[in-house]
């Protein structure tokens, strides 16, 4: 049974899906956009496309011409539109071989034409493409899950994130949200954002891992919530990271967006740091991800 594709733009907020209808959509107004998030094999494919059907429509113009009683390129075979592909080709490229060339004015004509499209063309693609290189991104892993547990005598909702590429961010700083929707006086919803306090919103040098922690004390909104609640609650929690990479010189950026029902009570998560002598330590990543029960772990460093 087919099913009809909603008509709107769909956007993964973390784990629910958001359909947003009624806004304007255009492809062409947007475009940068679009080559700015769009997959390398999808940008990639959109150049192919694009290079292939402005050398159909090329050839098609000068096969025109030749089906008109005109001869626009030389040393080609009659209305062979094979030929005609392949010189728009040399054309849009500018490369010129030399053994293809027009012959007519016609020819000419489509040939100034084709070569002020090809010329603006790479000027637009090396730009689109160079952007897409020049963006700065933090490789960051997130733990798949927040735990609740015991940190310094106090409750701790903790969160557990890394720097793949193992090189030193400076002047990092997070930022811990929780977004709900809430009554207000009026009896009707809101949603509303609330920036959960963190012992510690900045590092001067993060180069391995980071866990933020928020204390769950009174003033924490996610105060004496169970296990029940974070499961059955509709809230998200949203972490912002943003720091200066020294490779590349630039801010780099980067959030994860969690579900409540992805935390843990009364869970730590498993310590990947082993010590092997005075001044070695092992980082064990494969457990990353990993969380024990309080009674089996001890709060991690």
């Amino acid at each position: 049974m087919l099913t009809r594709k909603p008509k709107g733009k769909v956007v993964q907020f973390g784990a629910r899906t958001i359909l947003a209808k009624g806004l304007p959509q255009s492809f062409w107004k947007d475009l940068h956009h679009y080559a700015m998030t769009a997959s390398w094999p999808r940008f990639f494919g959109a150049l192919a496309l694009g290079f292939v059907c402005m050398n159909l429509f090329f050839s098609s113009l000068y096969a025109l011409g030749a089906a008109l009683g005109d001869d626009p390129i030389s040393d080609t075979r009659p209305g062979s539109l094979v030929d005609y592909f392949f010189f728009s080709v040399e054309t849009l490229a500018t490369v010129g071989y030399g053994d293809m060339h027009p012959k007519s004015f016609y020819g000419h004509c489509v040939a100034t034409l084709a070569t002020f499209v090809g010329v603006s063309s790479v000027a637009i693609v090396a730009g689109a493409t160079f952007g897409r290189f020049a963006q700065p991104r933090a490789r960051l892993l997130f733990a798949n899950n927040l735990v609740i547990g015991p940190h310094d005598g106090a409750r701790m909702l903790m969160v557990r994130f890394g720097n793949e590429r193992l090189n030193a961010i400076t002047e990092a700083s997070a930022q811990l949200w929780l977004i709900r929707e809430e009554l207000t006086a009026e009896g009707s919803t809101f949603r509303k954002f609330h920036r959960l306090r963190l012992t510690r919103d900045e590092n001067p040098i993060f180069a391995f891992t980071w866990t933020l922690m928020h204390p769950l004390d009174e003033e924490s909104p996610l105060h004496g919530w169970r296990q029940e609640e974070f499961d059955q609650s509709s809230a998200t929690l949203v972490v912002i990271f943003s720091g200066h990479d020294e490779n590349s010189a630039q801010v780099v950026r980067g959030r994860q967006v969690y579900a409540t029902k992805d935390v843990r009570v009364d869970h730590v998560y498993v310590d990947i740091a082993t010590t092997d002598g005075p001044q070695d330590v092992t980082l064990d990543y494969a457990n990353f991800h990993d969380t024990a029960p309080i009674a089996a772990a001890s709060p991690p460093l």
